[in-house]
């Protein structure tokens, strides 16, 4: 009988597989510019059509995936890479103070809306793709590290963490060594989850214009610029938008496939069955109300 988790991941694979390919294969496929035709034209040796000022919309497609792809993945990882350390802080200090100290301020922020803050940054000043990532991470830093507390917490309850600390163990080994792994099965389901958030916040970012310039070979982009002539010529904005959704889905069904053998296999006799992600986030949303 053929494993279902083989074949939810086969779809996630193919469906993943197209943008993924264009985004990071596309600007070596891509040639010369050309001379540019009418705009929102179809026929004459594009494929596709042209854009809103006469661009090869399939040139547009081979430049305009990597953006996208890298902004996502660079906000991601610097988002774990600042909440990783001050959750697991928080979770296993003994210093009221200095879990305040560590989560208050980010749930300052995160009472505000993500592309709210976003776009306030962007009229201060212009951010460009390094900035945009940096704000997009910003912005996914507050959920992240109160969800790496929260499952932290959890872990460092166990006895296993205070035989460590009776043994003399370092802070660093108990952190990283035991509270660390335990929890990485919630950290990837998590990162499933948020790196589809991140692909949707820096699309609608780039869709409004923070972070790209405005002709810029972006998918949201091309969206934003030629939605005037969706009925003229529909592919300037049918391929790059079924692009993006491909690529955000394909994203969490990849994960999600990855994770379904790891529910299905047994649990040694004895151990904790692992919190799942909703129930550590309602957890971290109770203990974040005063």
């Amino acid at each position: 009988m053929k494993n279902p988790r083989t074949g939810r991941f086969a779809f996630g694979l193919a469906v993943i597989a197209v943008p993924l390919a264009l985004a990071l294969l596309g600007p070596a496929f891509a040639g010369d510019p050309g001379p540019r035709a009418a705009s929102f034209a179809l026929g004459e040796g594009h494929w596709l059509g042209t854009d809103f000022v006469g661009r090869d919309v399939w040139r547009q497609v081979l430049h305009g995936g990597r953006p996208v792809v890298l902004t996502a993945l660079a906000a991601t990882a610097l988002a774990y890479l600042v909440a990783l350390p001050v959750g697991l802080a928080s979770a296993l200090t003994h210093r009221r103070w200095l879990e305040e100290l560590l989560m208050r301020p980010l749930d300052v922020l995160l009472a505000f809306p993500s592309l709210l803050l976003i776009l306030l940054a962007a009229t201060v000043f212009s951010p460009g793709v390094a900035g945009l990532a940096l704000l997009v991470a910003l912005v996914n830093v507050p959920d992240a590290a109160r969800l790496v507390r929260a499952a932290a917490a959890e872990a460092a309850a166990r006895p296993a963490v205070e035989a460590l600390r009776m043994q003399g163990e370092t802070w660093w080994r108990t952190a990283v060594g035991y509270v660390g792994r335990s929890i990485l099965r919630t950290l990837a389901a998590d990162a499933g989850t948020r790196l589809t958030g991140v692909l949707y916040l820096v699309a609608t970012a780039a869709f409004l214009g923070v972070g790209v310039a405005p002709d810029a070979a972006d998918w949201a982009v091309m969206v934003d610029r030629n939605r005037t002539g969706l009925f003229v010529q529909p592919w300037a904005v049918v391929v790059p938008s079924l692009l993006i959704v491909a690529l955000t889905m394909g994203t969490n069904l990849l994960f999600d496939a990855a994770l379904a053998g790891d529910r299905r296999r047994g649990r040694p006799r004895g151990t904790k069955r692992p919190e799942t992600t909703e129930t550590l986030r309602s957890r971290a949303g109770s203990e974040a109300r005063p």
